[in-house]
């Protein structure tokens, strides 16, 4: 008998343009959504890479004025929000430009909320809370992770209680992402590898929530087979622009599955990680991942999800018993953290014993903790923090640990 399938509505509201040097294109484009000027949004690691002069330079010569904001800090807070806001009111921008990872699309949709809306980020915290329209957003991701440029949403901190804001509206959507390889060659392999475990964790935990559809499956299994054998390559080869490619690609398709599917437990409990040791994201995340691709693998329904998920990717045979498929896919994740040189345990990353209790409550009320497939409450959470305390995965730890470290040249929030 087959399994009742999800209902769902895809409406596609980005176009994608995809290629090397496709960021030429980009005072083209400009062009063809009717810009006169654009207020470019970045952060200083983009800025020393080049990358926001070529794109200033590309947007000039198509007659573009261009505006600069370049001050984006990973994990944008209501500040950060607002500091973009003044300079885009000092001049008579039409479209908005986000260059860079996940902080900068995200701080460049926080300033539209804001522009086109008024009020605070915190009255745009949900769905479908811009009352107004808002102005054309063109995204152009320069890391291969948060999938930024194919969501809706504005993932903006509350500057007083750290808390992350989910700020989602149709409006915000990019109308046009340049998905450029060559861009993220630049990067440092610390932010490749967080960002490539960030990808990797959408595409896990989208497969498996309780919006998940045939649509958003259709997105997380390509993503994740591209991800899951991608990012070694690019790890081991940073200039080989296939590689980074697959991997960009990736993480836009994963970008679609949120937006169709939404995350789950693992986002829930790599926020407070961050907002309390400030632990990267990627590797908050991917810390966090395994276990509870463990937790969630005792559900039936989520042992099937991911059985899919690994025979998508080739990790198994589709038909092979579910738990051999469950712990394919969790001995590859663990093999990705260590070829990622991720610190194994949360301890190690930098987290205290003593704040696993205010840690899990935090984490049962995030947002994605409602899509997990597998109900999970503050108890679990202590569990699941009480067991990342304990090393994982020692085996071959791959190349040289990564910082774990909060930088502004980092991949972003998610």
């Amino acid at each position: 008998m087959t399994a009742e399938i999800n209902s769902f509505n895809y409406e596609p509201r980005t176009r994608i343009v995809f290629g090397p040097k496709s960021i030429e294109r980009v005072g083209e484009l400009a062009r063809e959504i009717g810009s006169r000027c654009v207020l470019l949004v970045t952060d200083p690691g983009i800025v020393a890479a080049g990358h926001a002069g070529r794109t200033k330079k590309c947007l000039e010569a198509a007659g573009i004025t261009v505006v600069v904001y370049d001050k984006v800090k990973e994990n944008p807070s209501t500040k950060e929000a607002g500091d973009c806001l003044a300079v885009a009111k000092s001049a008579d921008i039409d479209t908005i430009l986000g260059l860079g990872g996940g902080s900068s699309m995200d701080t460049a949709k926080g300033c539209n909320f804001l522009l086109t809306n008024g009020g605070r980020m915190q009255d745009y915290w949900g769905v479908g809370k811009a009352k107004k329209p808002m102005l054309p957003l063109i995204a152009i991701p320069t890391t291969a992770g948060t999938g930024s440029e194919c969501q809706s949403f504005a993932l903006i901190a509350d500057e007083v209680t750290h808390q992350k804001m989910a700020c989602g509206d149709p409006k915000a959507a990019a109308r046009i992402a340049i998905l450029d390889p060559e861009l993220t060659v630049s990067q440092p392999r610390r932010v490749t590898a967080c960002t490539g475990i960030d990808a990797i964790a959408h595409a896990v935990e989208t497969a498996v929530t309780k919006k998940h559809n045939p649509l958003s499956l259709l997105f997380s299994h390509r993503a994740f087979a591209y991800a899951a054998f991608g990012l070694p390559r690019v790890l081991e080869e940073p200039t080989d622009l296939e590689a980074r490619g697959r991997m960009l690609w990736a993480a836009a398709l994963a970008g679609m599955a949120i937006e169709n599917s939404m995350l789950g437990a693992a986002h829930s409990a790599a926020n407070p990680l961050t907002s309390h040791f400030g632990i990267v994201h990627g590797v908050a995340v991917g810390l966090m991942l395994p276990l509870v691709v463990r937790f969630n693998g005792e559900d039936p329904e989520a042992r099937a999800g991911y059985a899919e998920l690994a025979a998508a990717a080739g990790l198994v045979r589709r038909g092979d018993p579910k738990d051999v498929a469950l712990q394919a896919l969790v001995a590859r994740l663990e093999f990705l953290l260590n070829e990622a040189g991720m610190p194994r345990s949360i301890e190690e990353a930098g987290a205290k014993r003593n704040a696993i209790a205010q840690m899990s409550e935090e984490a049962a009320k995030q947002w994605t903790a409602n899509f997990n497939p597998r109900p999970v409450h503050a108890q679990d959470f202590e569990q699941l923090y009480g067991a990342a305390f304990e090393a994982r995965g020692e085996g071959d730890r791959g190349k040289t640990m990564v910082s774990v470290r909060k930088r502004s040249d980092d991949e972003g929030a998610s």
